[in-house]
């Protein structure tokens, strides 16, 4: 049966290859993957097989989105409502870097095949979530599969086309989670309203499933059995360095004292331990060698505040566009899917244009504009049209389009083959960790606002979002509105940053296929 069904999809592929642009022929003596590019057939199925694995995650950060207010109804424990996001983020954050240097000593192939498996665990489990803890401790185990996933397969794009195709397959994958952000809420509140909470998450086992099979029958590649060492004490310091951090910006304005400082003291001590453990590793999980290098240290500094200006738009524009301009959440999702648009097209003409003006020319005209859709969030007022907060997340995601499209390929191109799964995962880590420390401080911000604005209580504040007419929730609804201003400040001030750093990334050069690529 398996070869059967191998059989058939090769017949497939070959008719979608014909026409598909994917297919060229591996140069001569190519080491790049080896058997995986002497048989380009498989290549069309292998990007199936990625789209599919990304949509599983990405559908996932907005589906649960919609469906947690009737999962509170149901499990209860409100006082951990946004854990359930956090935790997520957590251990996708923590492991990207781990994963992606197994991915480069056992293969890429073993190591996304075990990141499905965990998802899928995960998502089972969140399915059969008898508490918030418990659902908690689940999507600690989603995110612990996300965080193998998603940079070994944007390794594999990289192993399997040169700089020159694989630009056009990032803007496929960049609209994979553009279509993810408009079908997610639609799938969540029709689930929600005709079947169980559950399928929120067991709808993501076929999904899986399928880019398994995939995967196990068409991804080749030759990696040199030898004995090998794992880091696990370094995989262990910095998980528990980066959690004790992510931890510390959650907690550090809810005025208490302990759980802060005691998350700090953690952070401190797991960290220098983690430094000294990766200095006298044999093969440490973090190449100090590789950061240290000016290509990487800058493209991932940008990448990290890049991710902390688009989570920053997507967290608290929704919010103001309703509360303070008084539209519909449709209205709101609309502002959102401006920057859905962007980044897609974006990413496909940056990918046919790269020989073009350069990679460094279009990252930093991303960067630029990443920086100028920040304007209009700081414009925005109670009376203003809707319409500007959509121009401002539609030149953001034209930039994201160019930044992102350029820095991976930069990141990839700039190291040798063995070291290009470290280096992936290196710029994923950053692009999420910026996410996260831009969710956890932009939040901190504008609580800050609203605890020392003196404008009532935050229960008058979540009246306010009720649609209270009194005094003292309108003043709270104004604190509010003050609060979530001083957020876009934030979001344009981190933009800002990731423009300085794109200046400082220097010039690369494309490198022709099956060049440099040891291995």
């Amino acid at each position: 049966m398996a070869e059967w069904l191998r059989r058939g999809l090769q017949i497939l592929a070959r008719r979608f290859d014909s026409g598909s642009g994917l297919h060229s022929p591996p140069a001569p003596g190519d080491p790049e993957m080896s058997s995986a590019t002497r048989a380009p057939v498989r290549r069309p199925l292998i990007v199936a097989a990625i789209m599919l694995s990304s949509f599983m995650i990405a559908i996932e950060q907005t589906i649960v989105a919609t469906a947690m207010p009737q999962i509170v109804r149901y499990i209860g424990g409100l006082s951990l409502y946004s854990w359930v996001f956090s935790s997520f983020l957590l251990t996708q954050a923590a492991t990207t870097v781990l994963f992606g240097k197994l991915a480069d000593l056992y293969g890429r192939k073993h190591v996304v095949l075990a990141g499905i498996a965990i998802f899928l665990i995960g998502s089972i489990g969140c399915g059969f979530a008898w508490s918030m803890p418990s659902l908690i401790a689940f999507r600690l185990v989603q995110g612990l599969g996300s965080g193998a996933i998603m940079p070994v397969t944007m390794t594999i794009v990289g192993d399997l086309f040169p700089a020159r195709e694989r630009g056009k397959v990032q803007g496929w994958l960049a609209s994979v989670w553009g279509v993810s952000s408009i079908a997610g809420p639609l799938a969540g509140g029709l689930i929600i309203q005709h079947l169980s909470w559950a399928w929120i998450f067991w709808i993501n086992v076929p999904v899986g499933l399928a880019s398994a099979a995939l995967f196990f029958l068409f991804l080749r590649e030759d990696v040199e059995h030898k004995k090998r060492s794992v880091d696990a004490a370094g995989a262990v310091l910095f998980a528990l360095a980066v959690a004790a951090f992510m931890l510390l910006l959650t907690e550090g304005g809810s005025g208490r004292v302990f759980l802060p400082a005691l998350s700090l003291a953690v952070c401190l001590v797991c960290a220098a331990l983690f430094v000294l453990q990766e200095r006298r590793a044999a093969d440490p999980m973090i190449a100090f060698s590789l950061w240290s290098r000016r290509v990487m240290a800058t493209t991932n500094g940008a990448s990290l505040f890049s991710g902390a200006a688009m989570i920053g738009v997507t967290s608290f524009l929704p919010m103001y566009v309703q509360v303070e301009m008084g539209r519909s959440p449709l209205v709101a999702g609309f502002m959102l899917t401006a920057m859905v648009l962007g980044w897609p097209i974006a990413a496909t003409w940056s990918a046919r244009n790269f020989h073009r003006f350069g990679l460094r020319r279009v990252l930093i005209a991303g960067a630029a504009l990443i920086a100028l859709g920040g304007v209009p969030f700081v414009l925005l007022s109670p009376t203003t049209s809707p319409y500007v907060a959509g121009l401002g997340s539609l030149v953001m995601g034209f930039g994201m389009g160019f930044f992102n499209t350029a820095a991976i390929i930069i990141v990839q191109d700039s190291v040798e083959w063995q070291e290009r799964g470290a280096a992936t995962s290196s710029f994923v880590f950053a692009r999420n960790l910026g996410s996260t420390l831009g969710a956890a401080a932009l939040g901190g911000l504008l609580n800050w606002r609203l605890t020392s604005g003196g404008s009532g209580s935050l229960q008058d504040i979540q009246r306010a979002l009720a649609g209270g007419s009194s005094a003292t929730l309108a003043a709270s609804k104004q604190a509010l509105g003050e609060g979530l201003h001083l957020t876009f400040w934030g979001v344009l001030a981190v933009a800002a940053a990731t423009l300085l750093l794109a200046l400082w990334v220097p010039h690369v050069e494309l490198r022709p296929r099956g060049e440099g690529h040891g291995g």
